[in-house]
């Protein structure tokens, strides 16, 4: 038994996935396709010991029981596969804002379970990495492969996986994050997913997702940028049409949110070609051409609404680490 510690990126869904048909195992609704994002990552340390009596958990910025329960629970999936039956000091770190809708549960149960499986010894392909994550939080198992991804909506356990479309360097864009605010959701996703039923509007969307996932891969075979743009914001915009329609609505968007929306479409209208992603939260992803970052950088720094500006570029899976956190 030893000690280990894993780096693992966050993602951004290009098609999302929103609402569960099995809670527990954490089956989406649908399929999804995603990139992994090089300047958002989670590092955690986990450490076994006989002499632990109790599963010492602590994250940077988050003392809820439910939080600590919640991945106690996910190290006792691991710890009954190989049948140890240790507690486990877990230290985790994110380098951005959480639980604010920039997929903070995606990287750090992706970057829990390749560590904890690696202090336990336990040797999984890439495909049971995925299915293992995807337990803790689904899309968790977005960030193990590298690059993009498509995550396989699947029929049971098995099934329900993701693996790599493309290698990060394939596609040559970047995403441009614009945080508005870092205050904690009132509504976390998980939550909230289970209101999806309730928007009038989710069999229709339900009904032409499979479609939109083939185009979507179509689209990033050809690196269409233009056509990829479009697709992203209507998806985009798609969702939160559910959201705000479910029963009770969730409205996750502020003032600042917005204002970004805008102005990316301002931008658009004057010659940069940039489109906004959003997930499940207030904070914008802007999606552009490499060569357009340091422009889009500068432009966003004058806005008053901007707290935080985080350039990613796509990036590689979860991966470990000689760096431990303690």
């Amino acid at each position: 038994m030893i000690k280990s510690t894993s780096i693992a990126p966050s993602n951004i869904a290009f098609i999302k996935y929103w609402g569960k048909k099995d809670s527990s195992l954490k089956l989406p609704l649908n399929g999804s396709v995603s990139m992994n994002l090089s300047g958002m990552t989670t590092t955690t340390t986990v450490e076994f010991k006989k002499d632990f009596t109790e599963d010492e958990i602590l994250i940077e910025n988050d003392d809820r029981k439910k939080t600590k329960d919640r991945v106690s629970g996910h190290l006792d999936k691991i710890r009954q596969i190989t049948e140890v039956d240790m507690k486990a000091k877990v230290v985790s770190r994110n380098n951005f804002p959480s639980s604010t809708g920039l997929s903070s549960s995606s990287s750090a149960f992706a970057a829990l379970t390749l560590a904890t499986v690696n202090a336990l010894n336990l040797h999984l392909s890439e495909k049971d990495l995925s299915i293992l994550a995807r337990q803790g939080s689904g899309s968790a198992c977005r960030s193990i492969p590298d690059g993009f991804v498509e995550w396989l909506e699947g029929e049971d356990s098995n099934s329900s996986y993701s693996y790599s479309l493309h290698p990060p360097e394939y596609f040559d864009i970047a995403d441009v994050v614009i945080v508005v605010s870092d205050k904690k959701k009132d509504i976390s996703s998980t939550e909230g997913q289970i209101l999806a039923d309730t928007s009038p509007f989710m069999a229709t969307r339900l009904a032409n997702i499979k479609d939109k996932i083939i185009k979507i891969k179509q689209i990033i075979n050809k690196k269409d940028f233009s056509s990829f743009g479009q697709l992203i914001e209507s998806e985009a915009l798609e969702m939160h049409a559910i959201m705000l329609t479910s029963n009770p609505p969730l409205i996750y968007w502020q003032p600042g949110t917005i204002n970004i929306i805008k102005l990316v479409k301002k931008m658009r209208t004057e010659g940069l070609e940039v489109y906004f992603s959003l997930n499940t939260g207030q904070d914008v992803h802007i999606i552009c051409k490499r060569k357009d970052v340091n422009k889009l950088e500068g432009y966003f720094r004058k806005i008053e609404e901007v707290k935080r500006i985080i350039v990613n570029y796509p990036s590689v899976g979860a991966r470990l680490s000689d760096n431990h956190l303690f």
